[in-house]
C-alpha cells in the first residue's frame, strides 16, 4: 500500500513561505514568522493557509492564501468573510489573495474585490487575484519556486514535455519534494497524454485520492446538480482519462463505465494507466462483467 502524503495546499506553502510570500507581493524584505491555525468555527470550511508575515516597513500583517482548482462566484464574499474573521481572531491586518489554479473558459473574468451595498451602507474587500494559468512557466525554474513545481504543466508556456521532466527532476532531487510527484502527474494529465506522464513519472492514484484536488474533481459532479453526485464525477474523471488516451469513447462502453460503482471505479482509475490500447479497456470490463 502506498503511503500516505500530505499534497495539500497547507503542505506546498510550508516548503519554502519566505519564497511563496516574496512571489505573491513581489517584495524581497519580506518574512514569514509563523503558519497559523484558520480554522474559524463560525464557518463551513478553513481558509488554505494564513501566513503571519513580518515586513520592515508594515510592521507584522497576515498573508491570506486561499488556493481554488477552479474559481467560484462564491469566492468575493468568502475571502471577505476570512478577512475580517482573520483580523478580529489576531488584531492584525490582512493581506488576502486568491489564486485560481485551472480555469473555467477562456473569456472568465474573475473579479479582484467584494462589494455590496443597501441603504446607503458599503461594503468593500480588495484582495489580490492570481490565474496559474497566466504565471510563466519559466519563473518556477528561474526563482526556485519549489511550491509551483506541481503545477508546471498548467502554468502558462509549461504544457510541454520538457518542463514536465525538468520538474520531476528537481522534485526528484529534493528529498522533501519527492511526495509531491503524484500531484504535479495529476496536473499532467489535464494537458498531456497519460501515456507519456505514465512513462516519464510514477502515478499513484492512492495517494491523489486523499488529497483536496482530486476531491474538487469528483465534487465537480455534485455541484453540477448531478445525481449521483461523487459517484458521478469520478466517472467523468475516468472518460476524460480514457478520451485524452484513446480518442472519443464508444456509448456502450461509456454506459458500462457509469454502471460501475465507486470502487470499481478506483479500480479501473489505477488499472488504466497499464492499458496500451483500447482492447485492454474492454477485456477489463467483461471481466468485472
Amino acid at each position: 500500500m502506498a503511503k500516505k502524503a500530505d499534497i495539500g495546499s497547507k503542505r506546498l506553502i510550508s516548503l519554502a513561505p519566505d519564497k511563496w510570500v516574496r512571489w505573491i507581493t513581489k517584495r524581497n524584505d519580506l518574512q514569514v514568522q509563523d503558519i497559523l491555525n484558520t480554522e474559524f468555527q463560525w464557518i463551513e470550511r478553513e481558509s488554505d493557509v494564513l501566513l503571519k508575515v513580518y515586513s520592515p516597513e508594515e510592521g507584522e500583517f497576515l498573508l491570506l492564501n486561499e488556493l481554488q482548482l477552479r474559481y467560484s462566484p462564491k469566492m468575493p464574499q468568502r475571502l471577505r468573510a476570512y478577512t475580517a474573521l482573520a483580523e478580529e481572531r489576531y488584531n492584525l491586518r490582512v493581506y488576502p489573495v486568491l489564486i485560481n489554479i485551472l480555469p473555467i473558459s477562456t473569456k472568465q473574468t474573475i473579479p479582484n474585490c467584494y462589494y455590496s451595498e443597501i441603504l446607503g451602507i458599503t461594503a468593500h474587500q480588495d484582495y489580490q487575484v492570481i490565474n496559474l494559468w497566466e504565471v510563466d512557466v519559466n519563473l518556477v525554474f528561474q526563482d526556485n519556486l519549489s511550491t509551483l513545481l506541481p503545477f508546471v504543466p498548467i502554468l502558462k508556456g509549461g504544457n510541454s514535455e520538457k518542463n514536465l521532466r525538468q520538474a520531476v527532476r528537481e522534485l526528484r532531487a529534493d528529498e522533501q519534494l519527492k511526495d509531491l510527484e503524484p500531484l504535479l502527474s495529476f496536473f499532467a494529465s489535464f494537458v498531456l497524454d497519460i501515456p507519456l506522464v505514465q512513462q516519464i513519472m510514477r502515478w499513484d492514484m492512492t495517494v491523489l485520492r486523499e488529497s483536496p484536488w482530486y476531491q474538487e474533481i469528483l465534487k465537480e459532479g455534485l455541484e453540477k446538480g448531478e445525481k449521483q453526485g461523487l459517484q458521478q464525477g469520478e466517472t467523468n474523471l475516468i472518460l476524460r482519462q480514457l478520451r485524452r488516451r484513446f480518442g472519443e469513447i464508444d456509448l456502450p462502453i461509456k454506459q458500462s463505465i457509469q454502471k460501475l460503482s465507486i470502487p470499481q471505479l478506483e479500480l479501473l482509475g489505477e488499472s488504466l494507466l497499464d492499458f496500451s490500447k483500447l482492447q485492454d479497456l474492454l477485456n477489463w470490463l467483461e471481466k468485472i462483467d
